[in-house]
Protein backbone atom coordinates (compact mmCIF):
# COMPACT_ATOMS: atom_id res chain seq x y z
CA UNK A 1 0.00 0.00 0.00
CA UNK A 2 1.56 3.61 -0.84
CA UNK A 3 1.87 6.07 1.68
CA UNK A 4 -0.40 8.80 1.81
CA UNK A 5 0.87 11.35 -0.63
CA UNK A 6 -0.40 15.02 -0.36
CA UNK A 7 0.25 15.96 -3.49
CA UNK A 8 -2.55 13.30 -4.69
CA UNK A 9 -4.78 14.73 -2.72
CA UNK A 10 -6.44 17.88 -4.25
CA UNK A 11 -5.75 21.42 -3.71
CA UNK A 12 -9.86 22.15 -2.45
CA UNK A 13 -8.99 19.12 -0.01
CA UNK A 14 -5.70 20.65 1.15
CA UNK A 15 -7.46 24.25 1.78
CA UNK A 16 -10.69 22.69 3.46
CA UNK A 17 -8.73 21.21 5.90
CA UNK A 18 -6.58 23.56 6.49
CA UNK A 19 -9.17 26.19 7.01
CA UNK A 20 -10.78 23.66 9.45
CA UNK A 21 -7.28 24.37 11.37
CA UNK A 22 -6.93 27.65 11.15
CA UNK A 23 -10.53 28.44 12.38
CA UNK A 24 -11.40 26.41 14.73
CA UNK A 25 -10.60 28.34 17.63
CA UNK A 26 -10.11 32.37 15.71
CA UNK A 27 -9.77 35.60 17.19
CA UNK A 28 -12.65 37.80 17.58
CA UNK A 29 -13.57 41.29 17.48
CA UNK A 30 -10.97 43.86 19.32
CA UNK A 31 -8.75 40.45 20.36
CA UNK A 32 -5.33 40.32 18.82
CA UNK A 33 -4.05 36.59 17.23
CA UNK A 34 -1.99 34.47 18.62
CA UNK A 35 0.98 32.84 16.71
CA UNK A 36 -0.80 29.73 16.01
CA UNK A 37 -3.38 30.80 14.76
CA UNK A 38 -1.43 33.22 12.28
CA UNK A 39 0.90 30.66 11.37
CA UNK A 40 -2.02 28.90 10.10
CA UNK A 41 -3.51 31.48 8.36
CA UNK A 42 -0.61 32.20 6.46
CA UNK A 43 -0.45 28.52 5.17
CA UNK A 44 -4.17 29.20 4.18
CA UNK A 45 -3.54 31.84 2.14
CA UNK A 46 -0.32 30.61 0.17
CA UNK A 47 -2.51 27.13 -0.52
CA UNK A 48 -5.16 29.88 -1.74
CA UNK A 49 -2.44 32.10 -3.94
CA UNK A 50 -2.46 28.56 -5.57
CA UNK A 51 -5.29 27.38 -6.38
CA UNK A 52 -6.66 27.96 -10.20
CA UNK A 53 -10.21 27.72 -12.00
CA UNK A 54 -8.99 24.24 -13.64
CA UNK A 55 -8.53 22.76 -9.83
CA UNK A 56 -11.92 23.45 -9.25
CA UNK A 57 -12.72 22.10 -13.15
CA UNK A 58 -14.44 25.17 -13.77
CA UNK A 59 -14.09 26.68 -17.06
CA UNK A 60 -13.49 30.69 -17.65
CA UNK A 61 -16.69 32.41 -18.71
CA UNK A 62 -17.05 35.36 -21.32
CA UNK A 63 -19.60 37.58 -21.77
CA UNK A 64 -21.09 36.36 -25.24
CA UNK A 65 -21.52 32.88 -23.44
CA UNK A 66 -24.90 33.98 -21.70
CA UNK A 67 -27.63 34.50 -24.45
CA UNK A 68 -30.19 37.24 -23.21
CA UNK A 69 -32.91 35.25 -21.35
CA UNK A 70 -36.79 35.77 -19.92
CA UNK A 71 -36.54 35.96 -16.99
CA UNK A 72 -33.83 37.88 -16.81
CA UNK A 73 -30.80 35.32 -15.04
CA UNK A 74 -28.93 36.45 -11.68
CA UNK A 75 -26.15 38.42 -11.96
CA UNK A 76 -24.33 36.64 -9.50
CA UNK A 77 -24.44 32.47 -8.64
CA UNK A 78 -23.17 30.60 -6.16
CA UNK A 79 -21.22 27.07 -5.94
CA UNK A 80 -21.46 25.49 -2.22
CA UNK A 81 -18.48 23.54 -1.83
CA UNK A 82 -18.66 22.56 1.79
CA UNK A 83 -19.91 24.28 5.54
CA UNK A 84 -19.02 23.31 8.52
CA UNK A 85 -19.52 25.09 12.38
CA UNK A 86 -16.21 26.93 11.82
CA UNK A 87 -16.32 28.17 8.47
CA UNK A 88 -18.12 27.74 4.71
CA UNK A 89 -16.29 27.92 1.52
CA UNK A 90 -17.59 28.09 -2.16
CA UNK A 91 -17.50 29.83 -5.46
CA UNK A 92 -19.12 33.26 -6.15
CA UNK A 93 -19.80 33.64 -10.03
CA UNK A 94 -20.01 37.15 -11.43
CA UNK A 95 -21.29 37.98 -14.92
CA UNK A 96 -20.35 40.92 -16.69
CA UNK A 97 -21.14 44.28 -15.50
CA UNK A 98 -22.26 42.66 -12.12
CA UNK A 99 -21.60 43.87 -8.50
CA UNK A 100 -21.80 42.58 -5.26
CA UNK A 101 -23.17 45.25 -3.30
CA UNK A 102 -21.25 46.65 0.10
CA UNK A 103 -21.64 44.82 2.71
CA UNK A 104 -20.91 43.41 6.08
CA UNK A 105 -19.44 40.04 7.93
CA UNK A 106 -20.40 40.74 11.22
CA UNK A 107 -17.49 38.56 13.93
CA UNK A 108 -15.63 37.22 10.39
CA UNK A 109 -13.01 36.51 9.29
CA UNK A 110 -12.43 35.60 4.76
CA UNK A 111 -10.19 34.96 2.03
CA UNK A 112 -11.46 35.38 -1.30
CA UNK A 113 -9.20 34.45 -4.21
CA UNK A 114 -9.77 35.52 -7.79
CA UNK A 115 -10.42 32.15 -10.12
CA UNK A 116 -10.62 33.74 -13.35
CA UNK A 117 -11.56 37.64 -14.47
CA UNK A 118 -10.99 40.48 -12.92
CA UNK A 119 -12.41 42.21 -9.71
CA UNK A 120 -12.43 45.62 -8.20
CA UNK A 121 -12.77 45.40 -4.46
CA UNK A 122 -13.31 48.19 -2.22
CA UNK A 123 -12.88 47.85 1.52
CA UNK A 124 -14.62 49.86 4.68
CA UNK A 125 -14.58 49.82 8.63
CA UNK A 126 -16.93 50.86 10.60
CA UNK A 127 -15.34 53.83 12.76
CA UNK A 128 -17.30 53.54 16.09
CA UNK A 129 -19.03 50.77 17.77
CA UNK A 130 -22.32 50.99 19.84
CA UNK A 131 -21.37 51.10 22.77
CA UNK A 132 -22.09 47.76 25.12
CA UNK A 133 -22.58 45.73 21.64
CA UNK A 134 -21.58 41.92 21.68
CA UNK A 135 -18.14 40.95 20.08
CA UNK A 136 -20.55 40.50 16.50
CA UNK A 137 -21.75 43.88 16.94
CA UNK A 138 -25.18 45.35 16.76
CA UNK A 139 -26.50 45.60 13.54
CA UNK A 140 -28.18 49.03 12.37
CA UNK A 141 -31.73 49.88 11.37
CA UNK A 142 -32.15 50.43 7.78
CA UNK A 143 -31.60 54.50 7.02
CA UNK A 144 -29.15 54.62 10.30
CA UNK A 145 -26.15 56.62 9.43
CA UNK A 146 -22.15 55.02 10.37
CA UNK A 147 -19.57 56.93 10.36
CA UNK A 148 -16.87 55.49 8.64
CA UNK A 149 -13.76 55.28 6.40
CA UNK A 150 -12.34 53.88 3.19
CA UNK A 151 -9.12 51.63 3.53
CA UNK A 152 -8.47 50.57 0.10
CA UNK A 153 -9.65 49.96 -3.61
CA UNK A 154 -8.18 47.33 -5.38
CA UNK A 155 -8.17 45.15 -8.62
CA UNK A 156 -7.37 41.23 -8.40
CA UNK A 157 -6.86 38.45 -10.78
CA UNK A 158 -6.23 35.07 -10.71
CA UNK A 159 -2.15 35.87 -10.39
CA UNK A 160 -2.44 37.88 -7.22
CA UNK A 161 -2.84 36.53 -3.37
CA UNK A 162 -6.28 36.85 -1.62
CA UNK A 163 -7.82 39.64 -0.49
CA UNK A 164 -8.14 39.31 3.11
CA UNK A 165 -11.03 40.42 5.74
CA UNK A 166 -10.68 40.09 9.76
CA UNK A 167 -13.70 41.21 12.35
CA UNK A 168 -11.52 44.08 13.00
CA UNK A 169 -10.01 45.18 9.54
CA UNK A 170 -11.58 45.49 5.91
CA UNK A 171 -14.69 43.86 7.28
CA UNK A 172 -16.53 45.42 4.78
CA UNK A 173 -16.67 45.33 0.74
CA UNK A 174 -17.97 45.59 -2.17
CA UNK A 175 -17.38 43.54 -5.00
CA UNK A 176 -17.34 44.58 -8.79
CA UNK A 177 -16.57 42.64 -12.30
CA UNK A 178 -14.24 44.37 -14.59
CA UNK A 179 -13.83 44.08 -18.17
CA UNK A 180 -16.31 40.69 -18.26
CA UNK A 181 -17.77 37.60 -16.32
CA UNK A 182 -15.52 36.53 -13.13
CA UNK A 183 -15.87 34.11 -10.72
CA UNK A 184 -13.62 34.01 -6.55
CA UNK A 185 -13.38 30.98 -4.31
CA UNK A 186 -14.58 32.35 -0.79
CA UNK A 187 -14.17 31.27 2.41
CA UNK A 188 -15.78 32.86 5.37
CA UNK A 189 -15.39 31.68 9.19
CA UNK A 190 -17.42 31.42 10.97
CA UNK A 191 -20.51 31.29 8.34
CA UNK A 192 -23.27 33.47 8.15
CA UNK A 193 -25.59 32.37 10.43
CA UNK A 194 -28.57 35.17 11.94
CA UNK A 195 -29.60 33.19 14.31
CA UNK A 196 -26.27 33.62 16.52
CA UNK A 197 -25.94 37.74 15.29
CA UNK A 198 -24.03 37.16 11.90
CA UNK A 199 -26.76 38.40 9.31
CA UNK A 200 -25.67 40.09 5.94
CA UNK A 201 -26.02 44.06 6.38
CA UNK A 202 -25.92 46.18 2.77
CA UNK A 203 -25.19 49.69 3.09
CA UNK A 204 -25.02 52.87 0.66
CA UNK A 205 -21.57 55.22 0.57
CA UNK A 206 -23.25 58.56 1.41
CA UNK A 207 -21.39 61.37 -1.22
CA UNK A 208 -18.73 62.96 0.23
CA UNK A 209 -19.67 66.53 1.27
CA UNK A 210 -16.06 68.10 0.83
CA UNK A 211 -16.19 68.07 -2.96
CA UNK A 212 -13.24 67.12 -5.31
CA UNK A 213 -9.89 65.44 -3.89
CA UNK A 214 -6.85 65.56 -5.48
CA UNK A 215 -5.04 62.24 -6.32
CA UNK A 216 -2.48 62.30 -3.59
CA UNK A 217 -5.39 62.51 -1.31
CA UNK A 218 -7.82 60.13 -2.74
CA UNK A 219 -5.05 57.68 -2.13
CA UNK A 220 -5.13 57.75 1.69
CA UNK A 221 -7.85 56.28 3.61
CA UNK A 222 -10.94 58.67 4.09
CA UNK A 223 -13.59 58.99 6.20
CA UNK A 224 -17.30 58.81 4.96
CA UNK A 225 -20.75 58.04 6.00
CA UNK A 226 -22.48 54.51 5.42
CA UNK A 227 -26.30 54.04 5.38
CA UNK A 228 -28.01 50.89 5.76
CA UNK A 229 -30.07 49.64 3.10
CA UNK A 230 -32.41 46.91 2.53
CA UNK A 231 -30.91 44.58 -0.07
CA UNK A 232 -30.87 46.36 -3.60
CA UNK A 233 -33.06 45.13 -6.20
CA UNK A 234 -30.74 44.48 -8.64
CA UNK A 235 -28.24 42.15 -6.81
CA UNK A 236 -29.58 38.57 -6.11
CA UNK A 237 -27.65 35.22 -6.16
CA UNK A 238 -29.04 32.15 -7.65
CA UNK A 239 -27.15 28.66 -7.31
CA UNK A 240 -25.46 26.14 -9.26
CA UNK A 241 -23.50 23.04 -8.73
CA UNK A 242 -19.93 22.55 -7.75
CA UNK A 243 -18.23 20.41 -10.44
CA UNK A 244 -14.83 20.22 -8.68
CA UNK A 245 -13.06 17.79 -6.22
CA UNK A 246 -15.02 16.35 -3.83
CA UNK A 247 -14.58 17.66 -0.43
CA UNK A 248 -14.82 15.19 2.70
CA UNK A 249 -13.69 16.30 6.40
Amino acid sequence: MMPCDSNMTSIVQRIARQALITFRNPPRVGEEAGKAFLENHSKLRSLMTEVRAADLQIVPRRAADSPPAVPAPPPVTYMHICETDQFSMGVFLLKSGASIPLHDHPGMHGMLKVMYGKVRISCFDRLQRPAGSPQTGQPAQPGSLRRSVLRSTAEYTEDCGPCILSPDRDNLHQIDAVDGPTAFMDILAPPYDPDDGRDCHYYQVLTDAEGEHTEQEKEKEKEVWLMEISQPPHFWCGGEPYPGPEVNL
